[in-house]
């Protein structure tokens, strides 16, 4: 069955999802030039030479000619392509019934099942007498007609050995959207598009008029239920696990349906498939399902890991429409919510510090539509932060070397009992409640955020394991598996950005044997660098004990390093003396039958720290290989660009107050998490590029009336200047807004800072815009 059209059209870069294919800029040229090429293409060779181009087939292999039409025909609607002329089509012949193939429709039987004879069901092909049988009986005795059926579909006539012809049904594609069901499977967005062709709809059925058989009915149905999935395998390369139907209630009871083991689940709100406006009223229906199989809910409700591509199309990197580049990408049904997604974005960003009522600007249709978006069951963190990521991994792959640093936090919602899903954060003695967060962050070495690699966030059950029973678990089953879930994703990236050297970089709860064996058994995947867990006391082959042993090790040179401050101490640099070696360690006495890993090891420490402050010693284990000071002194930079995710945490939990938010439940929590996720990444961002690039002009993170706002009201000057100021002045202008000084000792901006003068800023540049659409309105 094909995919509803995604309707994802983006101004910005020219992309357009459609049945399932995004068809990018390059897709669209080449489509064009094909048109050109050849004055006698038809819309039919053209759908099939588009579909051999992106190899879009059916699961049994032949090509999705149809879909491509349609995809073609929203294209040429667009603009974006001018079809060949249409040539018409052929169609069926359509006759009517001659004698030798009409059924004796005057025959009126009324008895027994059993005097029937045999019964059976007998599949109707296209193009062929049986067919023009089959169309011309319900035609003549249906309320619906023979058609059209929608999507796939297989159609029965019914016979007997004693009468000949009884009657027909048809199976076709299912509803998109049923509430009913789709309540009753509870399955998410994203595996009703990809699991729904696995729901087939009983579209027709009927029994003749003349004929009167107690439980005939109902025995079809059971002979149909058995049947359909051989002959739908047989045709489409698949097996549907439900059956789904509508009853006209105000005219049948359903019994047979009932009868034949069908269950009842509510009515259809009376819109119909052709009703997008949702005005039409044609009355509602009962809606009944069957499964097929036993596990046939878990076959619906699995969804596929999203896969990840590059987008086709060029972006321009912090272009003032972000919202649009971040999340004009999000693959949602309906276009509407891929709208109100980057404006909540907006606003979340020009207000991170308020709560979502005055993020909205106090817009009553804002706020509703705010509350309803995050309650939607299409919406998702996935869902949300795909685009993002996507546009994580273009940034990723202009650069040589990217760290992806992963880290956990929590998330305290304590103070608002009201919410539901939550779950414990801290000790059984403590009591706070809130989710679990494992985030992964891609930074240069320089520690500019490029964006959100990878996110999981959870609800801790209940109850609480002794650490002998956690132990014993499985790693699929703790929580120091999202380490690996983070890695993975990772190598996702590293596939996508082949010229990019990736390393995975974490703390000391990353010391994970698991974790380095996947590395080791993952070609050409990311590299690994962890700060060993002194706890551990890992051995090498040779029985020694690394943080024994690495002190002993010859002394390679030292290294000034920048110790950011933390916890209320001040920051300073630290004099580490530096020692490195290759190791072999050996594998925990739980996985006795693995193989031990080759790694090196880079130890440093600090011999004499201040008074009053705890020395530095680090034990860094990586796949990255280290040979000489240089490369020993590269990996603890590496490492240290870490710290930048903690600063991260602080922005999105001071800066966008996502522990104040009041949602009432954990996943709508979620929903909203992943719009001040991306905010906080670019407040974080742009104050890190104001000291990378800070010459560069500020309107590659500035709209224009930004920036003339923000020039007016720290020079007091009406008239703005021609040219934008340079990022670096830009920013220290907004960061005054939210109180830094500016002094010679003051530094660079921070995030509190900043996201404070965003904030300000916001208002400053709304006024800007009615003031000067009021002067230029103004008379002469």
């Amino acid at each position: 069955m094909d995919t509803l059209d995604t309707g994802i059209r983006s101004g910005y870069c020219g992309c357009m999802r459609l049945y399932g294919q995004e068809f990018g800029l390059g897709m669209v040229d080449r489509i064009r030039s094909a048109i050109v090429a050849d004055e006698g293409l038809t819309r039919s060779e053209l759908s099939r030479q588009v579909c051999e181009w992106m190899n879009w087939r059916t699961p049994r292999g032949s090509l999705r000619e149809m879909s491509c039409r349609k995809a073609l025909l929203k294209l040429e609607r667009r603009g974006d392509i001018d079809l060949p002329p249409s040539r018409g089509r052929p169609g069926e012949a359509v006759s009517k019934l001659s004698a030798k193939d009409s059924a004796p429709m005057e025959l009126q039987f009324k008895g027994n099942l059993s005097e029937l004879g045999q019964v059976d069901l007998v599949p109707v092909e296209g193009k062929t007498p049986a067919s023009r049988q089959w169309r011309e009986l319900f035609d003549r005795h249906h309320s619906l007609k023979s058609g059209p059926l929608c999507g796939a579909q297989q159609r029965y006539l019914v016979r007997c050995e004693r009468f000949g012809l009884l009657g027909g049904l048809a199976f076709s594609a299912a509803a998109w959207h049923l509430a009913a069901r789709d309540n009753w499977i509870g399955w998410c967005p994203l595996a009703r598009s990809q699991n729904l062709a696995k729901v087939v709809s009983n579209s027709r059925f009927l029994i003749l008029p003349t004929i009167e058989v107690p439980n005939l009915a109902s025995h079809i149905l059971g002979m149909a239920a058995r049947r359909i999935e051989r002959d739908w395998v047989e045709r489409y390369g698949y097996a549907p696990v439900l059956l789904e139907t509508f009853v006209d209630e105000t005219r049948f009871t359903g019994t047979c349906y009932r009868a034949a083991n069908w269950q009842r689940l509510g009515q259809t709100r009376g819109r119909g498939r052709n009703d997008p406006s949702g005005t039409t009223d044609i009355g509602r229906k009962g809606v009944y399902v069957h499964p097929l199989h036993p596990n046939w809910r878990t076959q619906l409700c699995t969804a596929p890991e999203p896969i990840l591509c590059l987008p086709q199309a060029t972006y321009h990197d912090d272009t003032p429409d972000w919202a649009a580049n971040e999340f004009g990408r999000a693959e949602f049904a309906d276009g509407r919510l891929r709208q109100r997604l980057q404006s909540l974005a907006r606003d979340f960003y020009a207000r991170p510090t308020a709560p979502i009522n005055q993020a909205c600007n106090g817009d009553e249709g804002k706020i509703k539509g705010a509350y309803r978006f995050f309650k939607n069951p299409q919406v998702t963190m996935d869902i949300l932060l795909k685009p993002h990521i996507e546009m994580t991994a273009h940034r990723i792959k202009d650069e040589a070397v990217v760290l992806a640093v992963q880290d956990t936090t929590s998330l305290n919602y304590t103070r608002h009992p009201a919410t539901t899903g939550l779950g414990p954060i801290n000790t059984r003695k403590d009591g706070a409640q809130g989710l679990k967060l494992h985030d992964t962050l891609a930074f240069t070495p320089d520690g500019v955020p490029l964006g959100v690699l990878h996110i999981e966030c959870w609800a801790r059950e209940k109850h609480y394991e002794s650490a002998k029973k956690r132990k014993a678990l499985p790693i699929e089953e703790k929580e120091s598996y999202r380490w690996l879930q983070s890695y993975q994703r990772v190598n996702e990236i590293q596939t996508l950005c082949p010229e990019t050297h990736l390393i995975s970089v974490g703390d000391r709860e990353a010391d994970i044997y698991e974790l380095f064996q996947q590395a080791a058994t993952t070609p050409k995947g990311p590299d690994l660098l962890v700060r060993a867990n002194g706890s551990t006391q890992r051995k090498t082959t040779e029985q020694a004990k690394l943080w024994e042993w690495l002190p002993s090790c010859p002394l390679a040179g030292g290294l000034d390093l920048y110790i950011p401050g933390k916890g209320g101490k001040k920051a300073r640099t630290a004099k580490l003396e530096i020692r490195h070696a290759a190791v072999e360690i050996k594998p925990p006495n739980r996985m006795k039958d693995s193989a031990p890993i080759n790694l090196w090891a880079v130890y440093a420490h600090e011999p004499n720290p201040p008074v009053g402050s705890d020395a530095v010693e680090w034990l860094l284990l990586t796949t990255v290989e280290t040979t000489n000071l240089e490369q020993a002194c590269e990996r603890l930079s590496w490492y240290a660009t870490r710290w930048n995710i903690e600063v991260y945490h602080r922005v999105l939990k001071s800066g966008c107050k996502i522990e104040d938010r009041r949602l009432g439940t954990a996943q709508t929590l979620q929903a909203c998490l992943a719009i001040d996720l991306v905010v906080a990444w670019r407040i974080f961002r742009l104050t890190k590029l104001g000291r990378t690039v800070p010459d560069a002009p500020c309107d590659i993170f500035f709209q224009e009336q930004e920036w003339k706002a923000l020039c007016i009201h720290h020079t007091k000057n009406p008239h703005p200047p021609d040219t934008p100021p340079t990022l670096n002045q830009a920013i220290r202008m907004m960061a005054k807004l939210g109180g830094f000084m500016g002094r010679k000792s003051d530094g660079q901006p921070g995030t509190t800072s900043l996201w404070r003068g965003i904030q300000r800023l916001d208002d400053i540049t709304e006024t800007f815009i009615i003031m000067s659409t009021a002067i230029a309105a103004a008379p002469p």
